[in-house]
């Protein structure tokens, strides 16, 4: 488990970090989003002991990282795609890698076949894509098969194929009962592979709440050519409906209920559209928000 707890970060003048409270829990994908400067690769790098905070209080499993006795084991993080020895393969990175941490050699080549390096182990990574040096970093990051991950835009210069992969890979450890905290701009992705999500703006959390909360169903859109007959069955069935440019709009129901309710009177649909507030709306919304109000 990852609990952040009223942090604050100061450089200088800057607030970089404002009181910063979560929770990120197991078995559980957290996604932590915001604008350029909002202070999230500032909170995990104080998570993980590269920042001292200002005041406030960053734990992993109920303690600073620089209390956990072997960290590795833990907890696993890659903040970026870089410091790899590019004269090194991908193999011998994660040996090295095993020897400092006092793991065994064969968890390298686990890892690489976990995240789909195996072809590639021993390439020089001078030669690998963005994409492959962001694998090798997760595959580092692996390497104790840690349950708390701790990613800073993972996706970043993976290919369509790639950011399947990778949510696959999330959801699968966060179904081990791992505690995955991502960090990324890729609304879309973070939308399916999230389960709770933590906007941040300014330093300052302007959101923290289950994905399903903050993306709602909105208004069923519905043409039929027996608009009055489907309009009295919808009624009967709790959902409030009103007519519209030859349309009818519903809500209270979704559109399984719908459809029930068509077959029911025999109503023949010819459009059923569900409108729906996505994750990037709502994080429009709110960043745009705070960003007026602080200017």
């Amino acid at each position: 488990m990852i609990e952040v707890q009223e942090l604050t970060k100061r450089f200088g003048t800057v607030r970089a970090v404002d009181g910063v409270s979560f929770t990120a829990r197991p078995g559980e994908v957290t996604g932590f989003l915001g604008p350029n400067g909002a202070g999230k690769t500032t909170t995990l790098r104080m998570l993980l002991g590269l920042v001292t905070p200002t005041s406030g209080r960053a734990l992993i499993n109920g303690r600073r990282y620089a209390e956990l006795e072997r960290p590795v084991m833990e907890v696993g993080a890659a903040l970026e795609a870089t410091g790899f020895n590019p004269g090194r393969t991908a193999r011998d990175h994660l040996k090295v890698a095993c020897m400092a941490a006092g793991l065994p050699l064969r968890r390298a080549d686990e890892a690489l076949e976990a995240t789909g390096l195996a072809e590639a182990a021993d390439r020089r990574v001078i030669g690998f894509s963005l994409g492959m040096r962001q694998r090798l970093a997760l595959a580092e990051a692996t390497l104790g098969e840690p349950r708390v991950l701790i990613l800073d835009e993972p996706a970043n210069g993976l290919d369509p194929a790639g950011i399947h992969w990778l949510r696959e890979f999330l959801r699968h450890l966060a179904g081990q009962g791992c505690t995955v905290l991502v960090s990324s701009h890729v609304l879309a992705e973070v939308e399916q592979v999230a389960d709770h999500v933590v906007i941040v703006a300014r330093g300052r959390v302007l959101r923290d709440a289950p994905l399903a909360e903050l993306v709602r169903r909105g208004e069923l859109t519905v043409r039929t050519r027996q608009p009055e007959e489907l309009r009295r069955a919808l009624e009967d069935a709790g959902a409030a409906v009103r007519a519209e440019d030859g349309l009818l709009r519903v809500s209270g129901v979704d559109a399984e209920r719908v459809g029930r309710a068509a077959l029911e009177v025999g109503a023949v649909l010819t459009e059923l559209v569900e409108e729906r507030s996505g994750l990037e709306d709502v994080f429009l919304e709110l960043t745009r928000a705070e960003m007026g109000e602080t200017q």
